[in-house]
């Protein structure tokens, strides 16, 4: 039977070791050492700089080749996108968000008197995206805002501002040296406005601007796949990223909107904390995406982790079965993740993380067949399931708050 494409965004489990907010040592592994000063060494050395300046989000480039950094390469190139189960990451950039990093951030947080708090809140990750890559995770949920002088795009969850230095731009030169080292892996970058950030922040032309032109250098109009509104195979998609839009475009005029390429995931039709919203991306085709996003069960008060987890591992089933289905060759996306932070006690992401696998194996032994509990077993496992055998796929995001991947993408 014909899958769905699901993408399941989930965090990772092993603490990596942090990279402050304001910079890592340099570390260039990948340069050859010559001394010949020519336009190529140069060109490694500006690179090196930019690499440097995104690892505090990015993490210190190093160029690994193993199984699951280049799982993509055993599927065929005419294999459909929608075919395939992508494993993903929620709020990936926040998994340097650490105490260290909130306190080496303090002196800029406190020029727009931002109320901090507990980091646990906050942190959705634990590994670095590069190591997440290198893990087999293809699909990645990024969320920007202006930094506090109002004048760069950097990586926020909340209040919680990531770095300073680490730029939106940075960032994206990481992704696109993995892709040269990796030219069989294809890659889904989702963009989101984060609201909450510094009191005066929004988003507004200035915001919107600086994205547009973000993501239409020479470099990116290189590395994003130029097509809008379509999900097509993996030999199209290989060596590129497939931009996922969850922003509009509109303060800015119409040209903006479509002169971007990609995937347009407007909020105005993202239904909040819902297990199952339709969204229709493209109008002339009909193409439709089914997501779950219900990352705060509406448990009773005081509930348990367990019960939190329960519910959500239960809307979580529901969407994928509905992908296995009754529509198999649909767009599936599915959050893996969530929190619920208004309980009492509170349920963080690393909670949820920590208890989620237990549950979870709970349910795979009552029923071992269902194609829903196989995936989140070898998800368990971090293998990485590529193309479905049967049954439904997508894209499943998660986070510290699950820290296993799922499939999807």
């Amino acid at each position: 039977m014909a899958a769905v494409t699901l993408l399941t965004l989930t965090a990772l489990a092993t603490l990596a070791e942090p990279v402050l907010a304001h910079g890592a040592p340099w570390h260039q592994p990948y340069l050859t050492g010559s001394s010949n000063c020519s336009s190529s060494a140069l060109a490694e050395f500006a690179l090196g700089k930019v690499l440097n300046d995104g690892a505090p989000v990015f993490g210190v480039y190093a160029d690994v080749q193993n199984n699951t950094s280049t799982w993509m390469k055993a599927y065929a190139d005419d294999t459909l996108i929608v075919h395939m189960n992508l494993p993903g990451t929620h709020d990936a950039d926040t998994w340097n968000y650490s105490t260290a990093t909130q306190q080496s951030l303090d002196h800029v947080t406190n020029l727009a008197n931002i109320t901090e708090y507990n980091v646990a809140a906050y942190r959705c990750q634990d590994l670095s995206m590069l190591t997440m890559l290198n893990d087999g995770i293809r699909v990645f949920d990024l969320r920007y805002a202006f930094d506090v002088t109002n004048t760069t795009l950097v990586f926020w969850h909340g209040p919680g501002l990531v770095s300073e230095t680490a730029t939106v731009d940075d960032v994206l030169y990481g992704f696109y040296r993995w892709l040269d080292d990796h030219p069989s892996e294809a890659l889904f970058l989702s963009f989101q406005y984060e609201g909450s950030t510094t009191p005066y922040g929004r988003n507004d032309a200035g915001v919107q601007l600086q994205l547009f032109n973000t993501l239409t250098t020479p470099a990116a109009r290189q590395y994003f796949l130029q097509t809008t509104g379509s999900i097509g195979t993996l030999g199209e998609a290989r060596g590129k990223i497939t931009l996922l839009k969850r922003f509009d475009e509109d303060m800015l005029p119409a040209y903006y909107t479509t002169a971007l390429p990609g995937i347009h995931f407007s909020p105005l039709n993202w239904t909040d904390n819902s297990p199952n919203i339709t969204l229709v991306y493209n109008s002339s085709t009909g193409g439709t995406a089914y997501i779950e996003d219900y990352y705060q069960p509406h448990t009773p008060a005081n509930s348990t982790a367990e019960e939190n987890i329960q519910w959500k591992l239960n809307a979580t089933e529901a969407h994928l079965t509905m992908a296995a289905t009754t529509h198999p060759n649909d767009l599936f996306w599915s959050f893996a993740s969530s929190t619920n932070l208004v309980n009492n006690p509170p349920i963080t992401p690393a909670i949820h993380s920590t208890q989620t696998s237990p549950i979870e194996m709970r349910q795979v032994s009552r029923n071992p067949s269902n194609p829903y509990r196989q995936q989140r077993a070898e998800s368990v496992s971090r293998k990485p399931l590529g193309p479905s055998g049967g049954g439904g796929s997508g894209v499943t995001e998660g986070g510290v708050e699950n820290t296993r991947p799922y499939s999807g993408v």
